[in-house]
C-alpha cells in the first residue's frame, strides 16, 4: 500500500502542475467532455450504468462500488480543428480566418478502495471542459479590434466519491465537484464601448474562479442480464472572473451547468456488452453562456445583470456502444454519440471566439492485460467536423452578414491501470 500512496501523491502533484499552467480540456458537447477516463471515451464517454474503471464517478459515483481496488491515470492527446468565414458584411470583414492548430495535452487519474462489502471510496481528477480558439488575424479587426483574438477556457475537477451498496446488485452514491476554472481572453477591444467595465474586458491576463457542487447517482441490476443507472450533477454557482467583469454577465459570473444522466447496459452474451446513455446538459441555466448578442442592443451591455454571453441552448446527448472480451487479456470498444446543437444560427458571429458545435462523435479502444495487475488502455475519437451557417448572425451595428463556424477533433487517448 505505501508504493500506491507514493504513487497516488505523484500522479497527483503532476496533474496539479498541468492544471496550474496548460489548458485541461476542450470542446466536445458543447464545452463540456463527452466522457471522462481512457476506457469511457472508447464507447463514446457512456459510464452511468457501465462504471470500468477508477475514473467512473464522474459519470456516476455510484460506480465506485463496482470497480474494486484501482488505481488509473491517463493522458489525452486533443487535436481541434476550427475556422470562422465572414460573409456579406458592409464594413469588409468578409474573409476566411483559420484558427490555431495548437495540440493540448489532458490528464487524468483516479482512485477506488472498497471498505468492505457496504463501502467504498474513491477520487478522481480530469478535465471536465473548456473551449480554447486563438486566431492570428483578428475576425474583428475590420471593425477596430487590434492584435490576434481568442478566448482560453479551462476546466479541473476533483470529485470524491462515497458509495454504498445496500444490496449485492445495488449501489447508492454520493461526490463533491470541486472546479477550478482558469479564462483569458484578446482582441476584443472593439465591443469596450458596449461594457459596464471596459477596463475588464479583454486582455487581462489569466483569472481564476472555483465553486463546490454535488453528484448524485444510482446504479445496479434491473433485471437478469440488464443493469440501469441514474446520475445528477448540480449547477456550480462558481466564483466570478473579476478580471473579465465587463465582459461575462453578472459582473464575470460563469457558473457551471446542472447535467443529468440515464444509462443502460445489457450482457448479450459473455464477452459482450451493449449499452446506451442519455446526458441533458442545461446551457440554458447559465446567464454568461445563454444570454444572446441581441441583449446588447436591448439596453443590457457586456458585463451587466442580463449583459450578452454566447446564446447557447440545453442539448441532449445520445450514446451507443459496446464492450467485447476477446479474451482474457485483451478487450475491444466502439461507440457513438450525437447531441444537439448548442449554437443557434443567429448567435455565430460571438461564437466565433466559442465555436462548440460538435454534435457526433465515432470512438473506438482496447484494453489489454500486461500483468495480472496491470493493464494499458487505448481510445481514439473522431469528433466529426460540423458547420453551423450564419442565418443574420452579424447585426446590423456591424453592417450585417453571416459568421459560419466549423470545428472537428482528433482525440488520442491512453492511460494504465492497476488493480490491487
Amino acid at each position: 500500500m505505501r508504493a500506491h500512496a507514493s504513487a497516488l501523491r505523484f500522479a497527483i502533484y503532476a496533474f496539479a502542475a498541468s492544471a496550474l499552467f496548460g489548458s485541461i480540456a476542450k470542446a466536445t458537447n458543447g464545452y463540456l467532455m463527452d466522457g471522462y477516463g481512457v476506457k469511457s471515451l472508447g464507447v463514446a464517454g457512456i459510464g452511468v450504468a457501465l462504471p470500468q474503471d477508477a475514473l467512473a464517478a464522474a459519470s456516476n459515483p455510484a460506480g465506485t462500488a463496482l470497480i474494486g481496488n484501482r488505481f488509473d491515470i491517463g493522458v489525452t492527446l486533443f487535436a481541434p480543428e476550427y475556422n470562422a468565414d465572414i460573409v456579406g458584411n458592409g464594413f469588409g470583414a468578409n474573409g476566411h480566418y483559420g484558427g490555431s492548430t495548437k495540440k493540448f495535452l489532458i490528464p487524468e487519474l483516479g482512485y477506488s478502495h472498497g471498505f468492505s462489502d457496504l463501502l467504498s471510496a474513491g477520487v478522481s481528477l480530469y478535465g471536465n471542459g473548456g473551449m480554447t480558439t486563438e486566431y492570428r488575424q483578428n475576425p474583428f479587426s475590420a471593425f477596430g479590434a487590434q492584435g490576434r483574438a481568442g478566448v482560453n477556457l479551462s476546466q479541473l475537477f476533483v470529485t470524491p466519491s462515497l458509495a454504498w451498496t445496500p444490496t449485492a446488485n445495488q449501489a447508492l452514491g454520493l461526490a463533491l465537484n470541486v472546479a477550478y476554472q482558469r479564462f483569458s481572453a484578446e482582441g476584443l477591444n472593439i465591443f469596450s464601448s458596449s461594457s459596464v467595465a471596459p477596463a475588464d474586458l479583454t486582455n487581462r491576463g489569466t483569472d481564476t474562479s472555483t465553486g463546490v457542487g454535488a453528484k448524485l447517482g444510482w446504479t445496479g441490476q434491473i433485471f437478469g442480464a440488464l443493469s440501469g443507472g441514474v446520475s445528477w450533477s448540480s449547477k456550480i454557482k462558481a466564483s466570478k472572473f473579476k478580471d473579465y467583469s465587463g465582459l461575462f454577465a453578472d459582473g464575470g459570473s460563469f457558473d457551471i451547468p446542472e447535467t443529468f444522466g440515464i444509462g443502460l447496459s445489457y450482457k448479450v452474451a459473455p464477452g459482450l456488452t451493449l449499452a446506451a446513455d442519455g446526458q441533458r446538459i442545461q446551457y440554458g441555466a447559465v446567464r454568461a453562456i445563454a444570454n444572446p448578442l441581441s441583449n446588447l442592443f436591448a439596453g443590457n451591455p457586456l458585463g451587466s445583470a442580463n449583459g450578452p454571453g454566447f446564446g447557447w441552448r440545453n442539448i441532449s446527448v445520445l450514446k451507443l456502444g459496446a464492450v467485447y472480451h476477446l479474451d482474457e487479456a485483451l478487450t475491444v470498444r466502439a461507440g457513438y454519440s450525437h447531441s444537439g446543437q448548442p449554437i443557434p444560427a443567429d448567435q455565430t458571429f460571438f461564437n466565433i471566439l466559442a465555436p462548440g458545435v460538435i454534435t457526433d462523435h465515432v470512438a473506438v479502444g482496447a484494453t489489454y492485460k500486461v500483468t495480472r495487475r496491470g493493464e494499458l488502455s487505448f481510445a481514439y475519437t473522431y469528433a466529426v467536423k460540423q458547420t453551423v451557417r450564419g442565418s443574420g448572425s452579424i447585426p446590423a451595428n456591424f453592417a450585417g452578414g453571416n459568421a459560419n463556424i466549423d470545428l472537428s477533433e482528433n482525440i488520442f487517448s491512453v492511460a494504465y491501470g492497476w488493480k490491487f
